[in-house]
């Protein structure tokens, strides 16, 4: 199929754009099927224009434009009550974009919404939320997005094309400076066409490939109450913007408690797409800075929603008098999302790991078998792949489309690569201490330079081999204490860290550390995203923790960006999983593939959960007689 004939969306051309408005305004528009179309004709610029609800880069997508509801949610769940989570940590501001300033509170971007919109059941699609539909031409040089007229900002104001205009802008001008420098160059120009559409121009030279995506991931900042209060994005501040979302700031009290409520006058409450959803009126997080304190509060209701991510406390701190009483649910729910790409992380910005023997010798020292079997009670599965499970996962021996991306860079690359299967994690025994993998690590650091002293301290032009291990969680320290040890053995003066959150915060954006606990957040399609985690252009940026940069990378990012096929993305990203997993920047830990939920029976959710996405404060809902009897019965403290 091409890219650019979306199942059921027909060509919709325009004789010129006031004829377009003219119809526009008068709401003429017809449905046909499964989008907005009208019979395909020439424009003057002999161009066919697409006109549809949704954008795919490869044509696919699920929902017809006159869907009345997502498939996974409750149309009939009732409005109400309050979800109760918790966050270990701290917050000094609720600017989420000031990536170098402050820590965030939670959930500090839910007031904002974006022009296009995903779901939690398509991982190819994304639809319009501030806009009815979008206009393209078939080689995508624009995009014009005509938007909804009755979307207004929570102080009431109006939300129009000129405030998207603007923070389009302001993302450029004090946004992530990764961002700005990739985004820059490839967008020619947005402007307001009128005071509801919208047009952005991609400049030449560039592929077309996600750019409908990329600006179609605008949020709608207020231009009015930038301009009025001179506040910038990249500040920190407690002060938050008006947005146009279903949320909005109730209260909060520092490093304690945030309240966001419902907002009742939320323009998008009857849209298809929200039929089902936000259905709580109002979310409370409550902050701790020790997780045992925060379970011991879950166990007395002080908060009411929790999300486990410690195996020993699934696994043997479930047996207290709420959960006994038949007050709290402890079920595993499937997960269907591609795994977190985590591990512990090599700082490659410190000299002393630019060798892949010395980074081969410090994975070899961290046994997961051993850990998930004695220390997580046998509850996770190691992760091999940066695209964990998916059909973006390289496999064996490089083969096909995949096979001819990486002969074309074979002058970058090490040429085992061609032929060998794809490095997996090792494997370790049962003791913690796998004596056959210490003396294959010894062998590779005395390779690297790094010779063991009469005390056993490796060391390389007289210099000892240093190494501290930054984390900020006391659940940590269980597993990377084990890891701790074993490359002390290995003749590594090794030590952990364990500092407060916002100290964490400030050494982690300042690269001020060896390794760390880390993980990249990838797509089950991916393109430009790419170069903004693993370019070289992202080096010593927060979105690529490890500071990795190959230039056979970077070729293959581009391969991938330009695209014309599903196939031929996959198999550029399974070039760059092979590359990326040989490197070895990051050690791969372990993942779940379901997850972990604990709550007080007062809520529900729909019989099949969508595969992306757990959806506890957006689909779920509040059972009122439920809650009363638990509230009748003493279950909340």
């Amino acid at each position: 199929m091409d890219r650019h004939q979306a199942p059921k969306a027909i060509a919709k051309a325009r004789i010129d754009r006031v004829e377009r408005l003219k119809r526009w305004m008068l709401g003429s528009a017809m449905f046909i099927g499964g989008a907005l179309a009208a019979s395909a004709v020439l424009s003057d610029s002999h161009e066919t224009i697409i006109e549809t609800h949704a954008y795919s880069t490869f044509g696919t997508y699920k929902y017809d434009a006159d869907f009345s509801h997502l498939d996974y949610v409750n149309p009939e769940a009732p409005k109400g009550g309050e979800i109760s989570i918790w966050f270990q940590g701290t917050f000094d501001s609720f600017n989420p974009y000031a990536t170098g300033k402050g820590r965030s509170g939670v959930l500090a971007t839910i007031g904002y919404e974006r022009i296009l919109t995903s779901t939690a059941d398509d991982a190819s699609a994304s639809y319009c939320l501030l806009c009815t539909t979008m206009e393209y031409p078939e080689n995508e040089d624009w995009v014009v997005f005509n938007l909804r007229q009755d979307i207004t900002f929570s102080d009431g104001t109006p939300l129009t094309a000129h405030d998207l205009v603007f923070s389009h802008k302001l993302l450029l001008e004090q946004g992530t400076p990764s961002y700005a420098d990739y985004v820059s160059p490839r967008i020619e120009s947005a402007e307001a066409l009128d005071d509801y559409t919208v047009k952005f121009v991609f400049a030449d030279g560039y592929p077309r490939t996600d750019m409908i995506t990329l600006v179609g991931s605008t949020p709608g900042w207020s231009k009015k109450w930038y301009e009025e209060t001179g506040a910038r994005l990249d500040e920190s501040r407690l002060e938050i913007s008006p947005g146009s979302g279903p949320y909005i700031l109730d209260s909060f009290d520092i490093n304690r408690q945030i309240i966001y409520k419902r907002n009742p006058d939320y323009w998008g409450n009857d849209l298809p797409i929200n039929i089902g959803r936000n259905n709580f009126d109002s979310i409370r997080v409550e902050y701790f800075s020790d997780s045992n304190a925060a379970f011991e509060a879950f166990k007395t209701g002080e908060y009411t929603f929790r999300q486990e991510s410690s195996s020993l406390v699934w696994a043997t701190g479930y047996d207290f008098p709420a959960l006994e009483n038949g007050w709290v649910q402890k079920v595993e729910l499937p997960d269907g999302s591609l795994p977190s790409a985590s591990g512990f992380t090599f700082n490659l910005q410190r000299d002393k790991f630019a060798d892949r023997r010395v980074r081969q010798a410090l994975a070899l020292m961290y046994n997961f078998t051993w850990t998930n079997d004695t220390l997580q009670y046998g509850l996770f599965q190691q992760r091999e792949s940066f695209w964990q499970n998916s059909d973006l996962e390289a496999r064996g021996v490089p083969e096909g489309r995949e096979l001819e991306l990486l002969q074309s860079v074979s002058d970058l690359i090490d040429p085992e690569v061609l032929t060998e299967e794809v490095t997996v994690p090792h494997t370790s025994g049962d003791s913690q201490l796998d004596r056959r993998n210490l003396r294959r690590a010894l062998a590779l650091m005395e390779e690297a330079g790094w010779v063991a002293d009469d005390a056993g301290q490796l060391r390389k032009d007289g210099e000892i081999f240093d190494l501290e291990f930054l984390a900020s969680s006391p659940t940590l320290d269980r597993i990377i204490n084990p890891y701790i040890e074993n490359l002390k053995r290995l003749g590594i003066n090794a030590s952990y860290n364990r500092i407060d959150p916002a100290q964490f915060t400030n050494r982690e954006r300042s690269f001020d550390w060896d390794m760390t606990l880390n993980s990249y957040s990838n797509g089950l399609e991916e393109s430009i995203g790419l170069s903004q985690r693993y370019g070289t252009e992202a080096v010593g940026d927060v979105f690529n923790p490890a500071s990795f940069g190959s230039e056979a990378v970077d070729k293959l990012i581009e391969e991938v960006v330009n695209a014309e096929t599903y196939e031929d993305m996959a198999a550029g990203v399974r070039a760059i999983d092979r590359l990326m997993r040989r490197e070895l920047f990051m050690i791969p830990v372990w993942y779940l593939g379901n997850h972990w939920v604990a709550y007080y029976d007062m809520y529900e959710y729909p019989d099949e959960l969508p595969p992306y996405s757990l959806g506890h404060i957006d689909f779920w809902w509040y059972n009122a007689e439920k809650a009363e009897a638990l509230r009748a019965a003493g279950a909340f403290k």
